[in-house]
């Protein structure tokens, strides 16, 4: 068949969107103020730096599935 390898293919894509979820999921893991960056606490940045992450992740995602 020639549909199946592509589908295996985005199933492995898809469980890299599970990433993301993962690490902002349990707050214990970023809720702390150190170490601050620019004046911001961790639990801060960490979150706004998962942003620019999921976003290449779902970048990724995206142009390799397509």
């Amino acid at each position: 068949m020639v549909t199946r390898p592509a589908s295996k293919r985005r199933r492995w894509l898809l469980l890299l969107l599970i990433i993301p979820f993962i690490f902002l999921l349990i707050p214990s893991f970023y809720n702390s103020l150190q170490p601050p960056f620019l004046g911001m606490p961790f639990f801060y940045w960490y979150q706004m730096l998962w942003i620019i992450i999921t976003s290449i992740i779902t970048a990724i995602v995206y142009f390799m599935g397509a």
